[in-house]
């Protein structure tokens, strides 16, 4: 995968809260901080460029490139945290101001046509038959009409974790996906099963707030 382009962007967005969070949410000093973020850009940067291109119409390349963010700072630490602080770090790091507006953005959009039509392009997709790095998904309407579920069966996040030895920290990027949906303000994000934790799947339900 190249680097210019979106992964290019996504550090310049996140780099400085990746940074400040390792001193508010891990406790580490501010030299410590800015040694690892120093160290975690050359990984970045070798993480991505392993990466393959991901097909033009494969809505989860944002997810890996945050993937890899994450795993280049992890492994700059010289201590590794807890799988609990990291959940904690990630989710500070990465719920800046435009993040926040942006996942305000989705939700007025969420279980809308195009919403719809989106995951089911995404089902259709399957673009890890392809990319190991990608996803599989089922899309599943609830018979309610009160949302849907998103059911995994291929997970980048947890191939390029394993590759690079922290397969333990995936529940810290998988919870992510609740704090990403209450920020939305739209749904109720609800979970059963990952494949992280020996899951026969990931799912990942909306439930339409009742108003």
């Amino acid at each position: 995968m190249k680097f210019a382009g979106m992964p290019a962007g996504m550090w310049m967005l996140f780099r400085r809260s990746f940074r400040e969070h390792l001193v508010s949410v891990l406790g580490l000093d501010k030299d410590e901080a800015k040694r690892i973020t120093d160290a975690a850009g050359p990984k970045y940067r070798q993480i991505i460029a392993k990466l393959p291109e991901f097909e033009k119409a494969d809505r989860f390349k944002m997810n890996i490139v945050n993937c890899a963010m994450l795993s280049a700072f992890v492994l700059s630490m010289r201590e590794k945290p807890s799988v609990e602080k990291l959940t904690d770090y990630y989710a500070a790091s990465m719920m800046t101001a435009p993040m926040r507006f942006f996942c305000r953005m989705m939700g007025r959009r969420k279980f809308g046509e195009k919403d719809i039509r989106g995951m089911r392009a995404t089902a259709a997709l399957r673009a890890a038959d392809r990319n190991p790095y990608s996803w599989n998904m089922e899309f599943l309407p609830y018979a309610d009409g009160s949302g849907y579920e998103a059911r995994f069966s291929r997970c980048g996040i947890c191939t390029l974790m394993r590759e690079l030895g922290l397969a333990a920290y995936v529940p810290a990027m998988c919870h992510l996906d609740y704090t990403m949906a209450e920020a939305g303000g739209a749904c109720d994000f609800v979970r059963a099963y990952t494949l992280a934790s020996g899951g026969p799947y990931c799912d990942c339900g909306y439930k339409k707030k009742i108003s």
